[in-house]
């Protein structure tokens, strides 16, 4: 025979030795609701699929038995009541009882948490950029590392980077060549490569001559100070020697790449 949980509409199987040790009422094993196995018993299960096994009508009045299976004799004495069957727990609730013992899962959620840090970490590290520029996150950044002995990945951030002085004049060794000058700031609150730099130079209607660009190797030889970066506030000077492009190049301009 079949009986279901009214709530979690679990199905169970179960004999008349079940029905009869509480008149009907069980426990349900997978969600501890204490229901009548009555209202829904069933000798067989309908066709799947299926949520719901059909209901028993009740009644008040008891139902009249008809069809016979054994009617002891007249002259034989009426067997004493067999004892009291002990009392024993339906096999679903020894079922529910057994998956309580369910292993730990602290271990999951360490992994969890653990892989939650991971991808934090990359997604930190891939708008690295971001977060150093950042002005509260970059100062807190900044102020970690310094108490922990670390460095922070050089940011590079062309607007805070402002030309202070430049000059051009004839090359003092070199025929027919220019030597250009500038001075670099970088005003920014952290640590900067040096930038590329390219000079451009125009006549006077504003025509562009020639351009030229130079990396930091170009214009600096030092290998720790291109390792370390432009500093805060510090300031770094640029040499250029060009071609003379003659007297139609009047105006010279500097970009930071």
């Amino acid at each position: 025979m079949y009986t279901q949980c009214p709530d979690c509409r679990t199905v169970f199987s179960l004999d008349a030795g079940v029905l009869a040790h509480a008149r009907g009422a069980v426990i349900c094993g997978n969600c501890e609701t204490l229901f009548d196995a009555l209202d829904t018993l069933a000798d067989q299960l309908p066709p799947e699929p299926f949520r719901l096994l059909p209901g028993n009508a009740r009644s008040e009045e008891a139902p009249r038995l008809e069809v016979a299976v054994y009617r002891p004799r007249e002259d034989v004495p009426v067997a004493e009541p067999a004892p009291a069957v002990p009392a024993f727990t339906p096999r679903f609730v020894h079922e529910r009882r057994a998956a309580r013992k369910r292993p730990r899962r602290w271990p999951w959620v360490l992994t969890c948490a653990l892989l939650a840090l991971l991808l934090a970490a990359q997604v930190a590290w891939a708008k690295r950029g971001a977060l150093i520029a950042d002005p509260a996150i970059g100062s807190w950044l900044r102020q970690a590392c310094a108490t922990l002995g670390c460095r922070l990945p050089l940011v590079r951030d062309v607007r805070h980077l402002h030309l202070v002085a430049r000059d051009v004049q004839a090359h003092p060794s070199v025929p027919g060549a220019l030597m250009i000058s500038a001075t670099v700031r970088n005003d920014a609150p952290f640590a900067q490569p040096y930038p590329v730099v390219s000079l451009t130079l125009s006549d006077a209607d504003g025509h562009r001559l020639a351009m030229r660009r130079l990396h930091p190797s170009e214009y600096l030889d030092d290998a720790a100070a291109l390792r370390a970066g432009l500093a805060p506030g510090a300031s770094a000077a640029v040499l250029i020697e060009v071609a003379d492009p003659g007297k139609r190049a009047v105006a010279f301009e500097f970009g930071f790449e």
